[in-house]
């Protein structure tokens, strides 16, 4: 077997074991010695096996008595509860409260758990620098020309072989490029959704969409919502005679960072098909995954090509770049239609560039440490959470994705908490945010994607001080 293979193989099973509870925490694990008998391997390769485990912060040495299970993992705090919001159609958008927190994007005094795409500080910044460099000099005309209409060529074929790690077995011929995500959603309801027609989404729901939605003139079902597995499938059969399209973020939707399973994604897309009702799948989370492998998408179940799946590279590489891409299925001339009204062409220079990143295998790397940090911080704060938060605080817990969604006592208000943190050069996103509905004001979103430092921290405990005075 591949030593590479092997290492993560092994890594792999005893961090299963970790965190399906098999192994707790504080428990001493086998010496390197003993590993090395018990799975027939070399010094070098078992050590391999806990330098990946630590890093993972999975587990922790003790000089002189050997590696043990991270007493970081023995904090678990309550699930928030399911959500439950009505049943009825609604549109009270809290335009307000979110231009107030999205005006800080981009402010370098502030520290910034509202905004939800990782911190420069963890991309790969100086090798995107050169890959665009390249892409100028290596274009024709320096890239100043429109590309054809499905997009760049190369960076189609790249993603289509990526999609084979989700089970989507894609072609450079499925796939129309966008500019981002939520250009990629917007030609999507464009393109299906009409002035007065329901679309059904999960309750909490990213911000964005919501506004996307009303801005469009849909109205907007908001599902019941599991913090660990995502909509109440028995909801989303009830609401079928009502709605006209569906958008889910199956794979650690924000902002709960929930995970539909294989099971209740297959069901979705058969129910959805059935029926004729499309089904717009945001999948921007999907490589953010803590696991050891990459979970499915709905659009790995679609044999109608009734799956409209769309992606970017928004929350894993360069946000500012704005590279997105959509699988249509049988839509694609619809929405082909709707870029050529609407954009007419991807950006060509950066389009190009992240091809070539992609291509070059660089991109997996990343992939690799940002996931990686990305757990380390979900770890850290919620052991935070738990030394300085009010009592009775509860958290998700995301198996990926950027978000962690806090829940608070009743009589403790987030929009209220904001107004305080925001004196102290600290943007949280308030729970109001993400509904359309009168609900979730004792709730928060808190972005994982910073650097982990001292600043991180001590802002982290300040917002747990503020919660406690207006307790």
């Amino acid at each position: 077997m591949n030593k590479e293979f092997l290492y993560t193989e092994i890594a792999g099973g005893i961090a299963s074991q970790i965190r399906n509870g098999v192994l707790k925490s504080g428990d001493k694990l086998p010496s390197v010695r003993r590993l090395c008998h018990e799975h027939q391997i070399s010094m070098n390769t078992a050590k391999r096996v806990f330098l990946e485990l630590e890093s993972q912060s999975l587990i922790e040495s003790k000089p002189q008595s050997g590696y043990f299970v991270s007493k970081l993992l023995s904090v678990k705090l309550p699930l928030p509860e399911i959500s439950r919001p009505s049943l009825i159609a609604n549109n009270v958008e809290p335009d307000e409260l979110i231009s107030k927190v999205y005006e800080n994007i981009g402010k370098k005094d502030m520290t910034i758990f509202s905004i939800g795409i990782p911190s420069g500080d963890l991309l790969p910044q100086a090798k995107l620098k050169k890959e665009i460099i390249n892409a100028t000099r290596e274009l024709k005309e320096g890239g100043t020309e429109f590309e054809e209409l499905q997009g760049n060529l190369k960076l189609r074929r790249m993603i289509a072989m990526r999609s084979l790690s989700w089970g989507g077995n894609l072609s450079e011929n499925d796939l129309v490029t966008t500019n981002g995500g939520m250009n990629a959603l917007s030609f999507c309801l464009m393109a299906l959704g009409k002035p007065g027609d329901t679309i059904a989404i999960e309750s909490p729901c990213y911000p964005g969409i919501l506004q996307l939605a009303n801005g469009l003139g849909l109205k907007v079902l908001e599902l019941p919502t599991h913090p660990l597995t995502g909509i109440e499938i028995d909801a989303l059969k009830k609401a079928i005679p009502k709605i006209n399209l569906c958008l889910l973020i199956p794979n650690y939707n924000a902002p709960l960072g929930s995970l539909m399973s294989d099971e209740n994604k297959k069901e979705v897309v058969k129910l959805l098909s059935e029926n004729n009702i499309p089904l717009i799948e945001d999948d921007v989370y999907g490589d953010l995954y803590f696991g050891s492998n990459r979970p499915k998408c709905c659009k790995s179940f679609d044999k109608e090509g009734n799956v409209l799946y769309c992606s970017s590279i928004s929350k894993t590489l360069a946000p500012g770049y704005r590279v997105g891409w959509i699988a249509p299925g049988k839509y694609k001339d619809k929405i082909l239609k709707m870029k050529l009204l609407h954009a007419t062409s991807s950006i060509t220079i950066v389009n190009e560039a992240v091809a070539n990143f992609l291509k070059s295998g660089k991109y997996e790397k990343h992939l690799h440490q940002l996931r990686k940090t990305l757990q380390n911080n979900y770890q850290n704060y919620v052991q935070t959470i738990a030394e300085h938060f009010p009592e009775g605080t509860k958290t998700s817990r995301p198996q990926g994705g950027l978000s962690l969604w806090v829940e608070f006592d009743k009589n403790i208000k987030t929009n209220e908490l904001y107004d305080l943190a925001i004196k102290q050069n600290i943007s949280i996103a308030p729970g109001r945010m993400f509904t359309l509905q009168e609900q979730f004001d004792n709730c928060m979103r808190l972005c994982i994607g910073l650097p982990w430092n001292e600043n991180t921290e001590s802002s982290l405990i300040k917002v747990g001080k503020l919660a406690k005075l207006i307790q």
